[in-house]
């Protein structure tokens, strides 16, 4: 009788082992299995695929269920998580509250720090559980105000100057009316803040229609030979006054495709500058040369050359390494932002070299017209044309 119980007892152990074993793999098994993702409203990811802005859709755990492929791009996601802590708050407030929210942030693009991005990020409640955000990248507009704001700004300041000046001349003629000594004087500096002001007005306007102006929507075969007389021929008066030598070098018969004017414009303003900086005597060389696919421009003065320091930032606009020797130059600060505008707008670069009190080297490189390009033909065939007609 008690080996029977015994058994019993066993059998019964083992059964209760059994089944304890059993019920704890299925609860493994069914732990282990993943937890399927909450079902996106219909329609919704339709109208995701065709959003412009990065979009992001989001579950009660702040997992990300479904992402574009430019949210992954811009670096807003690793590892089924939004990146920016600014984003994740604005993510919970929304969830909380159940009100849409939007932000302008500050945030970079990639996980080293190195790509500032300005964004507006818009998060709004999806169904009971979920949360859409929505990030546009404004990083380009917002630059492009604050380009036009600090244009505004400088443009308004270097207005002021020479208007303030003549304003004050013109009292002081007044005032010295009996004083004809004075009068001539005072009359001789409005004549120089006059022409500063036009110059000023004329080079704004310039700029403001090159902006407006794309070369190569009209393109035609330039010579680059041309384009080196004509710099050359605007200088000239002025070298000439202070004994400085003009001086061209370099291949010839050069073609490049582009605006003549544009182009004129632009070397005109280097060829400039580097008479205005140079010392009485000195020379100021043009070279053009070719390798390959890419026609160099440079010009090489003997002047003061420009500081280190200042050299990246010559480009901007109304930005003057020494003030003081630009006003009695005459210069507004323009004519370099104007070389890098059309250097742009032809597919090219414009770049210096330059050793305090040696000189400077300002060199524009542009993309070559090969012979065999069917518009250099077109435009040889039309010119051979005019000419036998």
């Amino acid at each position: 009788m008690d080996l029977a119980l015994l058994a019993i007892t066993g059998f019964c152990g083992v059964a209760i082992g059994l089944a304890s074993s059993l019920a704890w793999r299925a609860i493994e098994r069914e732990r282990r299995q993943p937890v399927p993702a909450p079902e996106i409203p219909v329609g919704v990811a339709s109208v995701l695929a065709v959003l412009q802005s990065q979009a992001v859709v989001l579950d009660s755990d702040g997992r990300v269920v479904k992402a574009s492929p430019a949210a992954h791009a811009y670096g807003l996601i690793r590892d089924d998580r939004l990146v920016s802590p600014h984003l994740v708050e604005m993510v919970e407030a929304t969830r909380r509250d159940g009100e849409i929210r939007q932000e302008d942030l500050d945030l970079v693009r990639d996980q080293h720090g190195e790509v500032p991005m300005h964004i507006q990020a818009r998060v709004a409640p999806l169904g009971a559980e979920q949360v859409l955000l929505l990030v546009q990248d404004r990083t380009e507009v917002h630059r492009l105000e604050t380009v036009r704001r600090d244009f505004v700004a400088n443009v308004s300041h270097e207005l002021k100057t020479p208007v303030g000046a003549l304003s004050l001349l013109a009292e002081a003629m007044m005032d010295a009316s009996e004083d004809p000594v004075a009068v001539k004087r005072f009359a001789g500096r409005m004549q120089i803040e006059s022409a500063r002001l036009t110059e000023l007005v004329r080079e704004l306007l310039e700029l403001s229609r090159l902006q407006a102006d794309d070369p190569l929507t009209s393109a035609e075969p330039v010579e680059v030979d041309h384009v080196v007389r004509a710099a050359l021929d605007r200088a000239g008066a002025v070298a000439a006054s202070r004994h400085i030598t003009l001086e061209q070098s370099g291949d010839r018969d050069v073609v490049v495709l582009g605006s003549d004017r544009q182009l004129v414009m632009a070397l005109g303003n280097l060829v400039d500058n580097a008479v205005a900086y140079s010392l009485d005597g000195a020379r100021v060389v043009v070279g053009v040369g070719r390798v390959e696919r890419a026609v160099t421009i440079t010009v090489v003065d003997q002047g003061i050359g420009i500081p280190e320091s200042e050299q990246r930032r010559i480009f901007e606009r109304f930005y003057r390494v020494d003030p003081a020797r630009a006003r009695a130059t005459g210069g507004t600060g323009l004519g370099l932002a104007i070389v890098k505008h059309i250097a742009a707008v032809h597919g090219g670069e414009i770049g210096v070299w330059s050793v305090e009190g040696a000189g400077s080297t300002f060199t524009l490189r542009l993309p070559a017209l090969a012979a065999s390009d069917p518009i250099a033909l077109r435009k040889s065939r039309r010119q051979q044309k005019e000419t036998t007609s």
